[in-house]
């Protein structure tokens, strides 16, 4: 369940904090970084705030949540949709920040170049300015995925601890240790702990300096 979540997550994170981050570095518009703070609170929120505001929004009586289940039927709260949003939302912040850095760190004059030899800006994005950024993309993308895997607060709350449904590994290590089962407490955090590790080597891996083999 939890490598579901946060595999859906970082995908998720991949296509709208990449999409986020270019329209950041690249454009300049009132109130940029007003948008950029905003963005970024997930980062520095309590979970549990994150998670009533989460509520607030797709609850049935929120905007997004009344609006899903009266014209279709559809619930997000307590269901496997609800704990993928709230790992997505968490772990936002970690691709933003990361892609964004690394496209501004990108020669403008590479672009300028890519365009003037006839490349679309569609294609300027994806076969110029990308692949220069990828190393810095790839390596929010792993944290990103690091922190979907770990979340509690904010999953608990929108998505609750139903088992086999919407209980992460996360929750499942605090109701395990609430039951004062031990042994199984310390299995999950092995798991836990030994995946985050291996995670924070490979961005290790990826920081300017760093050999890619």
């Amino acid at each position: 369940m939890s490598l579901q979540v946060a595999t859906w997550a970082t995908l998720l994170n991949a296509a709208l904090g990449i999409g986020v981050a270019f329209a950041l570095a690249r454009l300049r518009f009132p109130g940029r970084d007003l948008l950029d703070a905003l963005l970024t609170l997930p980062m520095v929120l309590p979970p549990t705030v994150l998670g009533y505001y989460l509520l607030v929004v797709i609850g049935r009586n929120g905007p997004v949540g009344a609006f899903l289940y009266r014209h279709f039927g559809i619930t997000l709260v307590f269901t496997f949709t609800g704990a993928v949003i709230a790992a997505t939302v968490v772990a936002f912040p970690l691709v933003m920040k990361s892609a964004r850095a690394a496209f501004e760190t990108i020669d403008p004059q590479f672009e300028r170049a890519a365009r003037v030899l006839g490349l679309s800006p569609l294609a300027v994005f994806f076969r110029v300015t990308l692949p220069l950024a990828r190393r810095g993309i790839l390596a929010g993308l792993l944290l990103a995925f690091a922190r979907a895997l770990g979340e509690f607060g904010a999953t608990l709350m929108v998505a609750g601890s139903i088992p086999g449904r919407t209980q992460t590994l996360s929750i499942a290590v605090y109701e395990a240790v609430q039951a004062g089962q031990d042994s199984t407490a310390n299995l999950l955090v092995a798991i836990v702990s030994v995946t985050c590790i291996a995670v924070l080597l490979a961005v290790g891996r990826l920081a300017p300096g760093k050999s890619a083999t």
